[in-house]
């Protein structure tokens, strides 16, 4: 046996293990949606596993892993505006004006209202 062909196996042996790996996330984030976890809480783990699984994609498939130290500086960065553009909704809820409230997104908050055949208006639900 060749020593190149037992680097190929131990690559291929690595290919099969990140495979697992992916298929594990999916799964995972599926079986989340089961959960039914509060809506934050949800995208968290959402957001969190699919990091990890791009991650492994970055790393193996793409074969960063074994890159020079300025694709990990290029990535650190990506990863730093990443974060902050996560971050621009908190910041922005927490900058409304002073006596303005906040209406949560709901389809009765978006609906037009209808009038109804006694002149009253009536929000569609």
């Amino acid at each position: 046996m060749s020593p190149d062909h037992h680097d190929i196996q131990k690559e291929v042996r690595g290919y099969i293990i990140v495979f697992v790996a992916l298929m594990a996330g999916t799964i995972i984030t599926v079986a989340v949606s089961y959960f039914h976890l509060p809506l934050i809480k949800a995208i968290t783990v959402a957001l969190l596993v699919a990091t990890i699984k791009a991650s492994l994609v970055v790393c193996y498939f793409m074969h960063l892993i074994s890159e020079k130290k300025l694709i990990y500086i290029v990535l650190s960065l990506t990863v730093v505006f990443f974060l902050g553009l996560l971050s621009l909704p908190a910041l922005e809820y927490h900058s409304l004006p002073e006596g303005t409230q906040h209406k949560p997104f709901t389809i009765e908050n978006t609906a037009p209202p209808i009038e109804t055949h006694h002149g009253e208006k009536e929000h569609v639900s």
